[in-house]
Order: structure tokens, then C-alpha cells, then sequence
């Protein structure tokens, strides 16, 4: 088991760190360094469709992007359910293939996945898995509760960081647009409560995805989210 102090201590520069990419990096880096894994992926999460978008993959020969990944955690029960309870969970052998859908068995070389959900208060906006760990290695009850802290302590230094770009303020017309993506509402339905056109709509969620900093719309309300501006 890793301690609360062990951890917060570990965790107490990243918000010292200006670049967000380096910050996300610094925080596979100390999670390797504090657990028996010995590969780690972030991955984003939207409440938005419960799309999950890959960040950045990190092992012992160095990190890549991996962006390409984007699915639906709905459809991958062992990270759906991490996230809905907000605890770190793993699974092995048998109970590996039950939970993971064939799109990550048939060609994975590993038979065993750890997940472990960030979270800031009630809000998960991300989450680390690992699927390769140092041998002899044992997740038990009391490690997997020290992987739920480091998520959760993880969330709660990220939630506070200041980024310039994402930080920028929303006009009325750009939060009331997202807040109603948030809600589910389509294009046209937007624009029927609005009265105002589709092409307009469109145009408020780009300049709103932009000052985010966001990718694309559902990495921006996860971003609103995390941030507490919409709930």
C-alpha cells in the first residue's frame, strides 16, 4: 500500500510545471514510480457519450500519443465500472476476457487490465490503465485503494491548474450552447429553443471548443465539467 503522504508529497510539483503536456506526462511518470506497473495509458473522459479519447502512452523505452483511441466505455464494463463508482479496479485470466471486448483481446499480448479512474469531487474526467506489471506483483484490496487516492489526489492538483488558453471566459450565448450539448440536445434543437440558425450554433461551439483548449466538443464539456462550470 502507498501512503497518502507518500503520494501527496510525490504529486505537490505538477502544478508548478507551465507546459499541460509535460504535466500529464510528470503525472504517468510518478504513477510508475510509486506503483508496480510497468507501462501506463491516460485516457480523457466526456460524461458526453461516455467517450473516452487517448492522451499519452508511457513504458521504460519512453511515451507516445495515441490519440488514434476512442471508444465508448459503456461497451468495456471493467472501465465503466470504475468510473461510475469512482474506484480503481483490475481484472486477470478469465475475468480479463469476460470484461474486455474482443477488439483488445484477440490481439493483446497481456491478460490482465488496471484502472484507475481521476476524478475531482464527483466529476471523473480521465483515467490511467495499466496492463503490464512487475512480476510477482499482487493487486490487492489495499493497493487498489491506493491507486483510487492517487487518482483521486491526481484530479484534485489538475482541477486547480491554471492554463491560460483553456481559461479564457465564455460568453453567455457559447456556455448556453455547451451547456445544452451537455444535456444531450442536437444541432436543431438547439437552434429551435435559441431561435437562432444552425450555422450560428456550429459557430459558437467551435470558438467555444478553441478558448478551451479542447480537441473537439466532447473533450470541451468534459473540460466545463472538470472545471465546475456546467454540473
Amino acid at each position: 500500500m502507498v501512503s497518502y503522504s507518500t503520494i501527496q508529497e510525490s504529486i505537490q510539483g505538477l502544478g508548478s510545471i507551465s507546459s499541460h503536456e509535460e504535466q500529464l506526462f510528470k503525472i504517468l511518470e510518478i504513477y510508475m514510480e510509486l506503483f508496480p506497473v510497468q507501462n501506463s495509458y491516460l485516457l480523457r473522459y466526456s460524461p458526453l457519450g461516455h467517450l473516452a479519447e487517448g492522451v499519452i502512452f508511457l513504458d521504460s523505452t519512453g511515451g507516445v500519443h495515441i490519440g488514434e483511441i476512442r471508444d465508448d466505455i459503456r461497451s468495456i464494463p471493467i472501465i465503466f465500472s470504475a468510473i461510475s463508482e469512482k474506484k480503481a479496479k483490475f481484472c486477470k485470466g478469465h475475468e480479463y476476457l469476460k470484461q474486455m471486448g474482443s477488439k483488445y483481446t484477440i490481439t493483446s499480448n497481456f491478460n490482465s487490465l488496471l484502472v484507475v479512474p481521476i476524478c475531482f469531487g464527483s466529476f471523473v474526467f480521465g483515467y490511467i490503465c495499466s496492463s503490464d506489471f512487475v512480476e510477482g506483483t499482487m493487486i490487492d484490496d489495499q493497493l487498489l485503494s491506493s491507486f483510487t487516492l492517487y487518482g483521486k489526489l491526481v484530479g484534485k492538483v489538475t482541477a486547480n491548474w491554471n492554463n491560460d488558453e483553456g481559461m479564457q471566459f465564455l460568453s453567455r450565448r457559447e456556455l448556453e450552447v455547451m451547456r445544452r450539448i451537455s444535456y444531450g440536445e442536437s444541432t436543431k434543437e438547439m437552434s429551435d429553443h435559441m431561435k437562432i440558425s444552425e450555422l450560428t450554433i456550429n459557430q459558437y461551439v467551435k470558438t467555444a471548443v478553441k478558448k478551451l483548449g479542447a480537441n473537439n466538443r466532447s473533450h470541451a464539456i468534459g473540460e466545463l465539467f472538470r472545471k465546475g462550470i456546467i454540473s
